[in-house]
């Protein structure tokens, strides 16, 4: 896989995409099985044959950039199908994780998630180390006591949600009052000015990372048909389509899949939206923190743990089936659920734990949860994330592009 221009010899490929998991790809004997039961091949199509039988070949400079490894959503059809256990679904995984990598900006970033097997600690613990230097730095590690007074922040305007009759114990920019329940207040260990300066860059660099590895994308699909239209209608269409998992519903050997996807996608979604709603309940609405339980912005988050949760689950299950049907867990893949998994369980953690842990233990969670959570920011453009950047780049270009084209 390749950019722009740069050409890898026919072995030097090969032996990449082997690594990845694409070494099936040599069983294959283009019988056509794979075509004819998968539904993104309408009659006389070579797809997934044409990215089989490039890879047999190490022809990277024809796979750069193919829509057809990316509209391709591993329903494992074919798999199932394959007379010679080529494992057209893997091969076409195996692409995916190939292209990422070498389409990645900066570069290293995407050896380094590729190969998270190995270098899984430097990815988790860099992060943690940012935040254990940032922290030592700021607050000192001062671990504070449980308490009942919630806060306001001075920069609020007017009350939306609540209304908070605040005392006279206003300091250091923010208003406290008496709340209801006794709790370790986080942001007493970690204040919300650094953990805004802290994301508020890390997704400056992701965006420009994906700006720079997404136009790349872009021009080397290009290079596989014309294209014709407005690009942010049909970006919008495509959206749509990527939002209710329709091309799932097609899926018969693992229809289940859609909803482990479908639980996942929409709980990241609400995860991003609660926090969004945070920022407005500290400075626009003037709610006092923390929130209830009971409190919308706090159930929104919760049901996205929740999702977040059930679609993990449902993904191991699925993966735990027959492994033609599954498809192959590649230790980029391995990497992604867990860290997953790890927001989740220290969020969780965390928030129990400011009512019932010893504050030392409770700030501990956290802070693993903030470093869990800059793992998974900052590797965005390199993970399953980066997924769904290319995948709509490359459901947009199939669109504007003639029928077929992007199989044929």
């Amino acid at each position: 896989m390749v950019q722009d221009t740069e050409l890898l010899p026919s072995a030097e490929f090969r032996r990449r995409l082997a690594a990845r998991g694409g070494a099936t790809a040599s069983r294959c004997f283009q019988c056509a099985t794979c075509s004819s039961v998968c539904d993104l091949a309408f009659d006389g199509s070579h797809f997934p044959r044409r990215q089989i039988l490039a890879s047999q070949w190490g022809l990277a400079d024809r796979l750069a950039g193919d829509p057809g490894a990316w509209l391709c959503h591993q329903c494992n059809d074919c798999n199932v199908s394959c007379p010679r256990d080529a494992r057209p679904g893997d091969v076409m995984q195996s692409i995916r994780a190939l292209s990422v990598e070498c389409l990645a900006a900066p570069r290293f970033m995407g050896k380094l998630v590729g190969n998270a097997d190995r270098t899984w600690p430097t990815l988790l613990g860099a992060p943690l180390l940012i935040w254990l230097i940032l922290l030592g730095l700021t607050t000192g590690f001062h671990v504070p006591e449980a308490t009942n007074q919630k806060t306001i922040h001075s920069l609020a305007a007017h009350s939306l949600v609540d209304t908070a009759i605040a005392d006279d114990q206003s300091s250091g920019g923010l208003t406290h009052v008496t709340g209801s329940e006794t709790r370790l207040v986080y942001e007493e260990f970690v204040p919300h000015k650094l953990i805004y300066g802290v994301y508020f860059t890390a997704a400056f660099l992701v965006l420009l990372a994906i700006a720079i590895s997404g136009k790349r994308f872009w021009k080397l699909l290009g290079r596989h048909g014309d294209r014709s239209g407005s690009f942010w209608a049909n970006l919008m269409a495509v959206l749509g389509e990527i939002g209710s998992h329709k091309r799932f519903s097609t899926c018969e050997a693992s229809a289940a899949r859609r909803w482990a996807h479908f639980s996942l996608l929409w709980g990241f979604v609400g995860a991003a939206v609660t926090s969004g709603l945070l920022i407005v309940a500290m400075y626009i609405s003037r709610t006092p923190l923390p929130l209830a339980q009971i409190h919308p912005y706090k159930i929104l988050g919760n049901v996205s743990a929740v999702l977040l949760l059930v679609g993990i689950v449902a993904m191991l299950a699925n993966r735990r089936g027959d492994r033609k049907r599954a498809g192959a867990m590649r230790p980029f893949d391995r990497f992604f659920l867990a860290i997953v998994v790890l927001v989740i369980i220290t969020g969780v953690l965390a928030e129990v734990g400011a009512f019932v842990m010893a504050p030392v233990l409770a700030v501990g969670i956290y802070v693993v949860h903030l470093g869990s959570v800059l793992c998974l920011f900052l590797t965005f453009p390199y993970s399953k994330f980066a997924h769904m950047v290319y995948r709509t780049l490359a459901l947009v270009h199939e669109r504007m592009s003639a029928p077929g084209a992007a199989t044929s």
